[in-house]
Order: structure tokens, then sequence, then C-alpha cells
């Protein structure tokens, strides 16, 4: 907990990190570079994943949707199609285990996260970061902003494919708020404690937990 005056008022820092134009400079360089090398070298795994979505169900390659990123501005976020419905408006229900909207190879993607693949593009573009907090549904930011205390504050750094919580095990479903808050006090902490090391040690632990128990 950081603490300074304003005239004779001492302010506290609840939320918030420090923040120097090098720190961003050096993050977005990473992104682009590492986004294009990783999509040049998974060409083969687009190719591949296309033709057998095309082939086992119905539906377009591209699952597009938009969620909040930085500064809660909208974008739109791609990933492979992993279910046989297309879910974009009015109630989002979240995947869980034996999940009848999700295809077979749609549960192959999703536990090994490679229907996160396409992300790479959101990367490249600049809508979104290697390491950050997840995004949400909007209709799910909605909702839990609400009732979750500083929520909104993950929106004061841009969106990533994995993050702290997701390497501490906070994916997939959240049958319940408790879940959420440790995901939320996770990304709160990474916010907080961000550095250029961080997210290298980020993205090494994560390629170790690709695959997850509760991403259904």
């Amino acid at each position: 907990l950081k603490f300074g005056k304003i005239g004779n008022n001492v302010v506290f820092q609840v939320y918030g990190r420090d923040d120097n134009l090098f720190g961003r400079f050096l993050k977005r360089a990473f992104d682009l570079v590492s986004s294009f090398i990783l999509i040049f070298l998974l060409s083969p795994v687009f190719i591949l994943v296309s033709l057998c979505l095309i082939v086992s169900s119905k539906g377009p390659i591209i699952f597009k949707q938009k969620r909040y990123g930085i500064d809660c501005k909208p974008f739109t976020i791609y990933k492979f199609r992993t279910m046989n419905v297309l879910e974009n408006e009015g109630e989002i229900i979240q995947a869980t285990k034996n999940d009848y909207r999700v295809t077979k190879f749609g549960s192959f993607l999703r536990k090994y996260s490679i229907d996160e693949l396409p992300q790479l593009f959101n990367v490249f573009e600049g809508t979104m970061s290697l390491v950050g907090p997840r995004p949400h549904a909007i209709q799910h930011n909605e909702y839990y902003r609400n009732i979750i205390e500083g929520y909104t504050q993950r929106h004061s750094f841009k969106p990533g494919m994995t993050g702290l919580a997701q390497i501490n095990g906070f994916r997939g479903e959240t049958r319940e708020i408790a879940q959420m808050e440790r995901r939320i006090k996770d990304d709160l902490k990474y916010i907080n404690e961000w550095n250029f090391f961080l997210d290298i040690k980020i993205l090494f632990q994560t390629i170790f937990k690709i695959s997850s128990e509760n991403a259904f």
C-alpha cells in the first residue's frame, strides 16, 4: 500500500501501478514480435484445426465475441469455434462439464487451450497482450462489477491470453462468487506488481499448465 500527500491531505493508493513509457513500449514490442513469430510457426496448426472444424461440425471456423479491453473499450475476441451454438447476445452461460453445446472436437480444443490460439491475432493488432487479465464476456462483466470490489480496475491493463490467475489454476468455469473473487485478486496483484520479467515467468509457467481439468 502506497501513500502520498496532496496539500495537507494524506492519500492512499489502493489500486493502480507505477508505469512508464519504456515499460509500455517493451511490453508492446515483445507482444508484436512474439505474436508474429508464433502465428508463422503455428500456421500448420491453424490450417489443420480449421480443416477438422469444417469436417466435424457445422458453423464458422472462428468464433467472434465482443469483450471489454483496456479502459473498458470493447473489442472483438477471436477463438476457434468449440460449440454447436454461437452465443453473442442475451444471457451467456459458461461451459460446464459434459456441456451439450460443446462438440467432441471442441472439447479437445478447450482442454489444451488450442481454441485460444486465434487470439494471437488480437495480440498482433494490439487489442490484447500475451499476458494480462483474461477478458470476460460483456454480460459477465456487467454482473460481476456490481458485486466484486475492485473488479473494474482490471481494465486499467490490456487483457491477456494468459495471466497470473490462470497459472494459479483459476480458469474455466466459476461456479461460485468466491472463485471469481480469487481470480480478480490475482488480476489486481498482477497489475500492481507488473514488470517485464513477471510476464516471462507467467508465459513459461503457462506452457506447463496448458491442460486444465476445469476447462470444459
